[in-house]
């Protein structure tokens, strides 16, 4: 059994440490509530634009856009979007297992080249992957100039043939404790699926001031959508991520002051117990 000052010292260690992961539980709650009432506003205006989107490209004008180009993919881009800090639990970690999934068994053979938005998945992706880019100012205060900017280069790498295929790789925000990993197609636009079983509802816009005005204009922006709406789910994803593992982190901790503080009270009692026990016998000793 360790000595009573060592013991001292893990409890007050411990009680350390417990403050640490209770402030951090706080403060990634409070950020958490701004993220999700952000990615609560962006969510459905961001489907609803990709619902019209899927339509639009269903149609010739909309598949002779240069993002609607169906190629032989042989040049694949994953965005891998993480964190730029960690202490998240498998937040970081569930996107790295991802992309190594998708290289070594959906995409094997085929060149795949890895955008890194985060330092987190950039730092553990590079050893193995071929990073092109590392993006970590994205995070530093989300905005969609920002998005846009990154959308824009991966948009005008696909029309110039760099990558037949581009992937956003990313935590999708469900609730504080539940994050679901995402691998969704950014480019080529995806046609509305079809359903054979059920019949198909035809919708007829009216388009002012001309059909290929609007669609020349509205693809773009909903790609740059796209990419926000998942650069803000992962920040929601984060926050709750991090809010769980600290609080998981704080329970731990308190069990273990509580049964360090119970082996230290046994070790004192043991120890006033012998000093008793000396004394007792010196008593005895000095009568006889």
């Amino acid at each position: 059994m360790a000595n009573l000052k060592e013991l001292r010292s893990r409890i007050s260690s411990v009680s350390s440490t417990m403050q640490i992961t209770n402030a951090m539980k706080m403060v990634s709650a409070a950020k958490l509530s701004k993220a999700q009432e952000a990615i609560t506003a962006t969510r459905p205006y961001a489907d609803k634009l990709g619902e019209l989107l899927q339509n639009l490209s269903s149609s010739s004008e909309g598949a002779s856009s240069p993002y609607a180009e169906k190629r032989t993919v042989k040049n694949i881009l994953l965005i891998a979007i993480s964190s730029n800090r960690g202490l998240a639990g498998a937040f970081n970690s569930n996107i790295v297992k991802r992309v190594n999934t998708l290289t070594q068994e959906d995409f094997r053979g085929q060149n795949v080249k890895v955008l890194a938005l985060g330092k987190k998945a950039g730092d553990v992706l590079r050893h193995h992957q071929d990073i092109v880019e590392t993006n970590t100012q994205v995070f530093d205060k989300l905005h969609f100039n920002d998005a846009a900017a990154v959308a824009e280069k991966v948009m005008d790498a696909f029309v110039a043939g760099t990558y037949d295929q581009v992937i956003l790789v990313y935590n999708r925000f469900i609730n504080a404790a539940t994050q679901q990993v995402m691998a969704e197609p950014f480019l080529p636009l995806q046609a509305k699926p079809e359903q054979s079983t059920e019949p198909q509802q035809e919708i007829d816009y009216i388009f002012s001031p001309d059909k290929d005005y609007i669609i020349q204009e509205l693809i773009p922006k909903s790609l740059k959508i796209q990419l926000f709406k998942a650069l803000r789910d992962s920040v929601a994803a984060e926050h709750g991520a991090r809010m769980t593992a600290m609080h998981k982190a704080t329970d731990n901790a308190t069990e273990l002051k509580a049964e360090l503080t119970l082996h230290y009270n046994k070790a004192r009692q043991a120890a006033i117990t012998n000093e008793i026990l000396e004394i007792v016998g010196g008593a005895e000793a000095l009568n006889n």
